[in-house]
């Protein structure tokens, strides 16, 4: 389903663009001459030359985040890979529960992260309309009420994320405000197109938002 396929293939993709930022070296050859006017190729191991990746785009906005009530799952993974997997696993429960409920989502898929190194505990969520009848398996109701807040509308790998994380700590710190709740993602873009191609990442949005004061 959507909100399944949205956050694994983004996640995958950074794993991607991760993996493809670690190269090998490969073998370019070099041509020598004998004293019989001979030829041979001997191969010389040279450093692979990798394109300077882009910095990221953040724009940094003060505003006021809504109100919203989301249904979220706890789950927790060994490796960022197996976050992504995750993800979109709790995504799909999600997704089920709304359909049992007739509830509608109210916005992108959300999530909080309680550690940035392995093991990884995280909560996935999606925000709806209103409160379910019913939970079960697990799920729970993460409410969220209307706060200041400044944001960082980041677009780019996910790899460079954390480039977003630090633009909005400097912000807090220059403006001489703090932080009054952990911050969370909100997966606006998707990362494929409908025909399954990967989108430039520099025009796939991510929101990162610090609740503040």
């Amino acid at each position: 389903m959507k909100y399944q396929s949205l956050v694994v293939a983004a996640f995958s993709l950074s794993v991607l663009l991760f993996s493809c930022r670690n190269g090998d070296t490969k073998p370019a050859t070099k041509t020598t001459e004998t004293d019989t006017a001979k030829k041979e190729t001997v191969a010389e191991e040279v450093p692979k030359t990798e394109p300077a990746e882009k910095p990221a785009i953040i724009n940094i906005v003060d505003t006021i985040s809504p109100k919203r009530i989301v249904v979220c799952f706890k789950d927790s993974a060994a490796t960022m890979e197996r976050v992504g997997t995750k993800l979109g696993v709790n995504y799909g429960k999600i997704g089920e529960i709304l359909k049992k409920n007739n509830l509608k989502a109210d916005g992108a898929p959300m999530a909080w992260y309680k550690s940035d190194k392995a093991p990884y505990f995280f909560e996935a969520g999606i925000p709806v309309t209103k409160k379910p009848a019913k939970l079960s398996g697990g799920a729970y109701i993460k409410e969220i009420a209307a706060d200041s807040a400044v944001v960082a509308h980041f677009y780019g790998p996910y790899t460079l994320l954390s480039q977003g994380y630090t633009a909005l700590n400097e912000w807090l710190k220059d403006a001489k405000k703090k932080s009054t709740a952990a911050p969370y993602e909100v997966y606006v873009g998707e990362p494929f197109d409908s025909t399954g191609n990967p989108i430039d990442p520099y025009k796939v949005r991510t929101d990162i938002i610090f609740p503040r004061k």
